[in-house]
């Protein structure tokens, strides 16, 4: 597809052709010598084949550089043909003491690296003008196939892709935050980054294997690689030190950080507010990469500026204050996710079903609906969450499997049901959500009572209960007035009025929170 190997990348690829020389190259022969040399040491005895292959240097520069080497009396022909490419070089002894010398300072072996500077242009073309970008509308169906409804939350991450801006997505647990976040991503056109590169003599490595997927095609000069635009994810577990690029001692390397990894697409800051450091501090060590793009790393405290051109998303079930103002301006768009509608939830445990080449009972689906369905229309009115979908179809497979049955059919459900940990504690009235996010209560005033009592319910609330003029229902403490105002126009229910009028875990403090209607 041509979005994802455009003109410009093509000409790039013309530009990255395996470098011949040493001057091509950009690296220094003391660079490259070294380099050479511990691999020797690292084997005893190695082919220059294989040096091709783990350095990625052009074999006339790897000749040239073996026979200086060679001459210099570090290493020395122990085997082969008269063909270059199978030669064997061994280590001598005068080598072996020059690279006992040389690890305490450099351990690094690997590919060759790219000189900073070859870094730096090759970015600078590839991200100074890449947003706008026009995301075809084939790219976008295929990106989100496997998203069930959501349609204005695919419509903000499509236009957060398409002007580089940042993301706030909150609302309840299970409504499918991270999955969708996750997608989004592939979104974005590909970018080449180098593997690593040197910097003073020194190695930085840019490609994760873990957060970075190679494109089919790749430029002709190994060093680099073509990727999809990156998504990394980080959760509870990030910390104000992992957000640095550190030296590891043992690979002669200096390891970035999230923000440097995701450079060219999407870094998700998720569960925002668990994490052990102060949120408010980790949000604050973001805002200088997401404002410029740039971050600074040190190398042997010379300050190097990297590439963080990342559109920044954060995810969090907790109150929406928790962004400040400042923060918020680096991520302006924003996206609600409340409790999902039932049947979208049902198309989610049916595929998930499908997924494990699963035989099923068609009445199973209609005994999965009316566990989220409200009371007011006979079901059990749980919350409903894509993430039961998808655990509801895995213990119904252990289930099915242990009871030796080829479908699952209504006992098997049942018995998944009364295993779920979420779905047992919502029915013995244990609200997780409640405990953690506490419960905020409001009063609508409306003369659409019956439509506002459906609508409200679908939206999760834990408690309804009607007044002579409105209703008062039980939300999470994270919803604000402003967002139950738009579900409602949404759901073409009109009100007059609506009000916070207690705060649990708060000694039910009496608040006067207004949002009226115009």
């Amino acid at each position: 597809m041509d979005y994802y190997h455009d003109e410009q990348m093509q000409e790039l690829f013309e530009e990255l052709k395996q470098p011949k020389t040493l001057e091509d190259l950009r690296l220094s022969d003391v660079f490259v010598r070294d380099l050479v040399l511990r691999i020797i040491s690292a084997y005893g005895t190695v082919k220059t084949s294989r040096l091709n292959e783990m350095t990625g240097i052009h074999w006339d520069i790897l000749e040239q550089t073996l026979r200086k080497i060679e001459e210099d009396g570090f290493c020395a022909q122990v085997g082969g043909s008269f063909l270059f490419s199978s030669i064997d070089y061994t280590i001598t002894k005068k080598g072996k003491e020059k690279v006992s010398r040389m690890v305490e300072e450099n351990p690094y072996i690997g590919i060759a690296p790219v000189s900073y500077e070859n870094y730096v242009e090759m970015m600078e073309k590839q991200l100074n003008d890449r947003h706008p970008v026009e995301v075809p509308k084939e790219v976008a169906e295929k990106t989100f196939s496997d998203v069930v409804g959501l349609r204005k939350a695919k419509e903000c991450l499509i236009e957060s892709c398409t002007i580089g801006k940042g993301i706030f997505v909150y609302g309840s647990p299970g409504a499918g935050k991270t999955f969708i976040i996750s997608k989004t991503s592939d979104l974005l056109p590909p970018l080449i980054i180098p593997k690593f590169i040197e910097f003073g003599g020194k190695v930085i490595q840019l490609y994760d294997p873990d957060f970075h997927r190679d494109c089919s095609e790749q430029p002709d000069d190994p060093r680099w690689v073509k990727i999809h635009a990156p998504f990394v994810f980080t959760g509870a577990e990030l910390s104000l030190n992992k957000l640095e690029t550190v030296y590891n001692p043992n690979k002669g390397i200096y390891e970035t950080s999230p923000m440097i990894k995701a450079n060219g697409g999407i870094l998700l800051v998720d569960d925002l507010g668990r994490q052990r450091d102060d949120h408010e501090l980790i949000l604050n060590r973001l805002i200088v990469p997401m404002e410029n793009k740039k971050d600074v790393i040190y190398v042997r405290g010379v300050p190097v500026i990297v590439h963080s051109h990342f559109i920044p998303a954060f995810s969090t079930n907790l109150d929406v204050s928790i962004m400040d103002e400042a923060h918020l301006r680096r991520a302006p768009l924003h996206i609600f996710m409340t409790h999902p509608p039932v049947d979208n939830v049902a198309t989610v445990f049916k595929r998930n079903l499908d997924l494990l080449n699963e035989n099923y009972d068609e009445n199973i689906i209609d005994r999965f609906k009316k566990v989220y369905t409200p009371v007011v229309k006979g079901g059990e009115g749980l919350e409903p969450s894509y993430a039961h979908a998808r655990d509801l179809a895995q213990i119904c497979q252990a289930a099915r499997i242990i009871s030796g049955k080829e479908v699952i059919d209504i006992e098997i459900i049942e018995d998944a049901l009364e295993k779920h940990v979420l779905i047992a504690l919502q029915r013995m009235n244990i609200d997780i959500a409640q405990v953690q996010n506490k419960i905020r209560t409001f009063r609508i005033k409306t003369s659409q009572k019956e439509e506002a009592y459906s609508v409200v319910s679908l939206f999760g609330a834990d408690a309804i209960s009607c007044e002579e003029d409105g209703i008062i229902a039980d939300l999470e403490d994270s919803v604000t007035p402003t967002q139950l105002a738009e579900y409602l126009r949404e759901n073409e229910v009109v009100f007059e009025r609506i009000e916070v009028i207690a705060e649990t875990e708060r000694e039910l403090r009496r608040t006067i929170m207004e949002y009226e209607e115009e």
